[in-house]
């Protein structure tokens, strides 16, 4: 079990020499370094149409760092193994000085721009969001610059469904699948069954189900299992206790909802109003996730999950009070990862192909050895 315990937090790999085996030895990639270039802005700009079309979202402007003292940075799970990078702005030879953060992502802080914007419900705001997360550990997937379409839709008490979740998550693949045709229309040679192509349909399944069916497998292995049997999944209920005494993954526990009760289509007790799409990798042969999302807390599922991970001095924070005063709008929301997105649909071996930002010299001189271009 104590491999399931250390797999909860603390995304990447976590050993160069493992990740050494990840890496493919074949590889080859099917765009130059400049027809690269122009394929990531050519399915950039399709999924920001598309998205925004689909969602009825419009792009907005986000924030790269935010006042510590509103409370609406996202610290990403609830262990507090990954803190925001901080800074002292002197300000007015500091007597009005600001105390700030770099985002980690703008999760809380779309919800209070709705009502910024004079969002409706059934309107929404999509960004262009950059961030710097720094305790990730630095592979194949994961770095410490993140890019994410991040976006949030203002919705009614009754949208706060599974049914309302599974038709907002098919809309968003419908985006990514036809972002894949635009761009192999535009570059052919990325239509190659060497690298299959993102299926038509996702695979929608709990986390619970995903146990069962892999009770001693920790988290990751449990995904890249399932993904050889379904390419595409959205997982169900992520941050939810389950059999075993552990969470599918670590979430926390003031932006998505993943403690209210639900059933599966066969009428089984469920928990959660959100989850994650995964899909196959077929150059690394693991486990790819494309975004996070879910169905946001109220009031009563905000006390609950703070509850839960003794975080309830939080309530202090404007943003927290907020949702309990019902001052900011039930929403929807999510980030779907900009270089992952592109990397899988790219049929890329590493995010620094997509992604130009630091790496370790070990990593840089491991993708070299495997003809891997990693941007500088």
């Amino acid at each position: 079990m104590a491999d399931k315990k250390a797999d909860l937090a603390g995304p990447g790999i976590g050993d160069y020499n493992e990740l050494e085996k990840i890496l493919p030895k074949d590889y080859t990639s099917l765009l130059t370094p400049k027809e690269t270039q122009k394929a990531i802005f050519a399915v950039k700009n399709y999924i920001e149409e598309h998205l925004c079309k689909e969602l009825n979202l419009m792009m907005v402007a986000v924030p790269l760092i935010v006042d510590v003292e509103s409370g609406v940075n996202d610290y990403l799970d609830r262990d507090g193994s990954r803190t925001p990078i901080q800074f002292h702005i002197s300000n007015d030879y500091n007597k009005n000085p600001i105390d700030a953060q770099v985002v980690q992502a703008a999760t809380k802080w779309k919800r209070v721009a709705l009502t910024q914007f004079g969002m409706k419900v059934g309107e929404g705001l999509c960004t262009d969001m950059r961030a710097v997360r720094k305790d990730y550990f630095l592979d194949h997937d994961h770095s410490a610059y993140v890019d994410q379409w991040d976006w949030e839709l203002a919705i009614t008490e009754k949208q706060r469904n599974l049914d309302f979740l599974t038709e907002v998550v098919e809309k968003i693949w419908k985006v990514l699948k036809g972002a894949e045709t635009h761009v192999q229309q535009l570059f052919p040679q990325l239509k190659t069954d060497k690298y299959p192509s993102l299926p038509e349909k996702l695979t929608f399944l709990h986390a619970e189900d995903i146990l069962e069916r892999y009770p001693d497998l920790p988290r990751k292995q449990r995904e890249t299992a399932i993904l050889q049997d379904y390419p595409a999944v959205f997982i169900y209920g992520v941050g939810w206790t389950l059999k075993d005494g552990y969470p599918h993954e670590l979430r926390a526990p003031d932006y998505d909802d993943w403690v209210t009760e639900t059933k599966s289509k066969d009428g089984r007790p469920m928990h959660g109003l959100n989850g994650d799409i995964l899909v196959w990798n077929p150059i690394t042969r693991r486990r790819h996730e494309l975004t996070s999302m879910g169905i946001r807390v109220n009031a009563q599922t905000l006390r609950k999950q703070l509850e839960i991970t003794g975080q309830l001095d939080f309530l202090k924070f404007p943003y927290h009070q907020a949702i309990m005063n019902n001052e900011v709008p039930l929403t929807v929301g999510g980030g779907i990862g900009q270089s992952r997105t592109y990397m899988i649909i790219l049929k890329k071996a590493h995010l620094g192909e997509v992604s130009v930002t630091v790496w370790p010299k070990v990593l840089k001189e491991m993708c070299r050895r495997k003809s891997i271009h990693v941007l500088e």
